[in-house]
């Protein structure tokens, strides 16, 4: 079947735009298959099953890890981190990436900080505590062996990126400094101004290239990967197209891992890069891999507000503005005065008047669906109404400029560039968007998916933060894979290698790029009227008015029916120039776009089918009498693992149920 049709009749199953005929009930979308579970977690006390696990893994000696090859996609902080110490390890690694530079991935862009449980502050934070907070932070919707590996490792994160040279914020003393971030009551974030992802990226890319200037990597830049090989039930290699030159080559390994990071600009508007995609995770589940949690996206309430149609993407302010920033929005809605001319007794300080306990550091789904709330009341600000303030003043006042300056100059700045306005001067206006996304590809306790071979690292997998994820713990998941997870996991899948040896002539490497030179040529051939980022743009909003902040059934199926009709309009209309012979970004564009409109319906379905609101998913049926996200754990305790099954057809779930030993499942409170 061509990947553009579809199987449901239109009539039946997708409404043939705004106005609505009689839809399927939600289970009609998707088959029920076999539970899944992760055999890979040993039981007992948790904090010895990360050292059980390492301990019971098989090992590879030093001789044979050269006699092995590995293929990693993906040169952020999860890929950059594995290929470096994989290569050290002694393994002949490959490392891909898009870019054209392994610096240029996007984790660069982090900005506030990295978590760890080292209690510098003594303030009572512990392994134990990260872990409680990080599953309470996910509502309960994440694995707790994973989870507490997670915080184990992450005071030595730290140590590694110290002996790294990573220059992270220092007290007068010397000693390393720290704030808080959403979601916790103790300071356990390590940061470097707004610019710590740049820095520990630039750790890791270092890390990389060493090893690349010894010979264990080999690095492919401006590399697209574009199909998944799997021979013989095994990941063996992948399909890239050479971004310069237009070039398809296949490459082979042993084990294929792909670190290439979340699907947020499904949405369009995001935080993201503007190359962030989901291609390389979509091809795999294509191919076997199941697909967890699609519909688990977090939306960041600290982002510059939309200013006009012109605009491609979003930018992020920092979570550790709200260390100092108090958030509020007038009382009334017909106030139209400037922010400094409106006094105290007339601001609502909403946050810290509905979350006492937490104030301004609420978790990331809970603030942004509050800024949604007051703007919906009327009480936004700014031109478009869509805005809150993000005020400093009292930082100002209490600390002195020279202080806030030397914790958060750098994000001060990057606002007055983008915005023309002096925050400190007058506050910040922020306003929610699409920031970072919580599911991925499922994966066992050893980081490998559903085909043999396949690992998958860091924002790429889905199984550290469950519904949302707390500040400052995604530059931490993506180290714990990469420098501490993965090299001992992988090694017992390698010490069965090396696996026989695969060529282009293998049918598995012929199939993989055969369907690629086939989707090139069908996204050159349509020559329609239309350009990519106009169907993009489309999907976008489709996601954002149904599948965004706030999901509800019947949003949901309305939803899925006009991405099934814009599908088939792009794969019919969409005009992509040039050709595929050289540098051509059209072309680029319209594959990832393509990926997610199937991506999209997706995510709308595994919204639908879950009828409870749970972190980052906000069914508008279900939640408390004030507002907050109520969930069902007696019906959705699980994961929701898809299984692709052809474009446009109902997808197969299977689930794995979530069981908790170490912590009380209750509904969360911040208050």
């Amino acid at each position: 079947m061509a990947e553009h049709e579809s199987t449901f009749p239109v009539s039946e199953n997708a409404p043939s735009g705004p106005e609505q005929q009689q839809l399927p009930d939600a289970d009609a979308y998707f088959t029920l298959g076999d539970p899944i579970a992760d055999t890979k977690a040993p039981g007992g006390p948790i904090e010895a099953r990360w050292s059980e696990r390492k301990f019971g893994a098989k090992l590879v000696n030093p001789a044979n890890r050269r006699k092995l090859s590995v293929i990693i996609v993906g040169t952020g902080l999860a890929g950059a981190s594995a290929a470096a110490t994989l290569g050290e390890s002694g393994y002949q690694v490959k490392s891909f990436c898009y870019q054209d530079s392994p610096r240029r991935a996007h984790s660069i862009a982090a900005q506030g900080g990295i978590n760890a449980a080292k209690n510098y502050r003594n303030d009572g934070d512990s392994t134990f505590r990260l872990f409680y907070d990080t599953v309470k932070g996910g509502d309960y919707r994440s694995r707790e062996s994973n989870v507490y590996r997670l915080a184990e490792v992450s005071a030595n994160i730290i140590d590694q990126c110290v002996a790294q040279g990573v220059p992270f914020a220092r007290e007068y003393g010397g000693l390393l400094d720290t704030r808080s971030f959403g979601g916790v009551q103790v300071q356990r974030t390590f940061y470097a101004r707004g610019q710590t992802g740049q820095q520990l990226l630039l750790g890791a890319y270092q890390a990389l290239e060493r090893q690349i200037a010894a010979g264990t990597v080999t690095m492919y830049a401006k590399h697209d990967m574009l199909e998944l090989v799997v021979a013989d039930g095994r990941a063996r290699g992948i399909v890239v197209r050479d971004l310069t030159t237009g070039e398809i080559e296949t490459h082979f390994a042993d084990v294929v891992v792909l670190a290439t990071g979340g699907y947020g600009n499904v949405f369009f508007l995001s935080t993201n890069a503007m190359g962030s995609n989901v291609t390389a995770a979509w091809r795999a589940h294509r191919k076997g891999a199941y697909f967890a949690n699609p519909c688990y996206t977090q939306i960041h309430p600290t982002c510059i507000p939309v200013s006009g149609d012109y605009q491609s993407k979003l930018t992020l302010m920092s979570e550790s503005l709200r260390n100092d920033g108090r958030i509020w929005v007038p009382k009334s809605g017909e106030d139209t005065r400037e922010a400094r001319d409106i006094p105290e007794e007339e601001r609502d300080y909403y946050l810290e008047r509905r979350y006492p306990a937490f104030g301004n550091l609420v978790p990331r789904d809970i603030a942004s669906r509050a800024a949604k709330a007051v703007c919906d009341e009327g009480r936004g600000v700014g031109p478009s109404g869509l805005g809150v303030y993000l005020d400093f003043a009292d930082a100002i006042k209490r600390l002195g400029r020279k202080a806030v300056e030397a914790k958060y100059g750098n994000l001060f700045d990057m606002y007055a560039q983008i915005t023309g306005e002096d925050p400190y001067e007058t506050p910040m206006r922020i306003y929610p968007a699409v920031h970072y996304t919580m599911g991925g590809l499922w994966v066992d306790y050893d980081l490998q998916s559903t085909i043999p071979g396949l690992f998958v690292t860091g924002e790429a997998n889905f199984s550290d933060h469950g519904a949302n994820r707390l500040g400052a713990s995604a530059l931490m998941q993506g180290l714990a894979d990469g420098y501490f997870v993965l090299p001992n996991t992988i090694a017992d899948y390698l010490a069965d290698g090396p696996f026989e040896k695969i060529d282009d002539t293998h049918p598995a490497a012929v199939e993989a790029v055969t369907e690629v030179t086939d989707r090139v040529q069908k996204l050159l051939s349509v020559k329609g009227t239309r350009t990519v980022d106009s169907f993009h743009r489309e999907l976008g909003q489709i996601m954002w008015e149904y599948c965004g902040m706030e999901r509800s059934e019947e949003g949901l199926r309305k939803a899925i029916g006009m991405i099934r009709e814009l599908r088939e309009a792009f794969w019919n209309d969409v005009l992509v120039p040039g050709s595929g012979n050289d540098l051509n970004q059209s072309l680029e564009r319209a594959g990832r776009v393509a990926d997610f409109l199937e991506l999209g319906e997706l995510m709308c379905v595994d919204a639908l089918h879950r009828r409870e609101s749970c972190g980052g998913h906000f069914r508008a049926e279900s939640q408390t009498e004030d507002g907050e996200a109520l969930r069902h754990d007696d019906e959705f305790a699980y994961v929701a693992a898809w299984e692709f099954t052809g474009t446009g057809q109902q997808p197969v779930l299977h689930k794995e149920d979530l069981v908790y030993e170490f912590v009380e499942m209750k509904q969360r409170s911040y208050k």
